[in-house]
């Protein structure tokens, strides 16, 4: 079975290399990252909901032109609900389970499920996913055991997120079955906007 989400997916998917992987303390910084790291070629942006700042900080993001603005760590439907009101564009969780999956996939809405093992991976080839974030990367094996599990899974697409760095990105992205990888290193603690869109900028350009 397959869905309406997959192209959608995709398409973000291989919008830029690297999808920033953002924890926001003050939804008042949110508008000028989002503008510093759209300047630098990357539109797709996921807000972790991590603080209390995250939904207004998907809020300000989305009125940067350019930017596409969704919600990572969607852990319960609650939490899907409330980043739907809030404006995020896609949804991506750490795991997945039936129970979260079923409304995002009805609501048509891209869906980047976490995935560490084979079971994962059947579960949402059941559910008609094809698309996922292989989530924790480094700690789950690395780019040895995403190979191992993407050789029988030929259909499926790939998001490494969890321990990737600005060293470790082009090899994963040498990867057929990889078509971005999730990343904070965009982003540094302490940075000037100037210094988030220069990372941006060869972060876009590892592909």
């Amino acid at each position: 079975m397959m869905t309406d989400n997959v192209p959608a997916i995709e398409g973000l998917m291989r919008t830029s290399a690297v999808i920033p992987v953002l924890v926001i303390d003050d939804a008042a910084t949110a508008r000028p990252l989002a503008e510093a790291l759209v300047a630098g070629g990357l539109r797709v942006l996921e807000v972790t909901l991590r603080t209390p700042a995250a939904l207004d900080a998907i809020r300000e993001m989305k009125q940067v032109p350019g930017a596409i603005v969704g919600a990572g760590t969607v852990v319960s439907t609650e939490q899907f609900e409330a980043v739907m009101e809030a404006g995020a564009e896609f949804i991506v969780s750490p795991g997945l389970t039936e129970r979260l999956a079923r409304p995002i996939i009805d609501s048509d809405v891209p869906f980047l499920p976490g995935v560490a093992t084979a079971g994962d991976i059947m579960r949402g080839l059941d559910l008609g996913l094809t698309h996922f974030k292989f989530f924790p990367a480094e700690t789950s094996g690395g780019l040895k055991a995403l190979k191992a599990l993407a050789a029988p899974f030929h259909q499926c697409r790939f998001c490494p997120t969890g321990g990737i760095t600005e060293a470790s990105a082009r090899d994963w992205l040498g990867f057929a079955p990889v078509l971005c990888v999730g990343g904070s290193w965009v982003t540094p603690a302490g940075a000037s906007m100037a210094e988030v869109e220069a990372k941006a900028r060869a972060a876009a350009g590892l592909r």
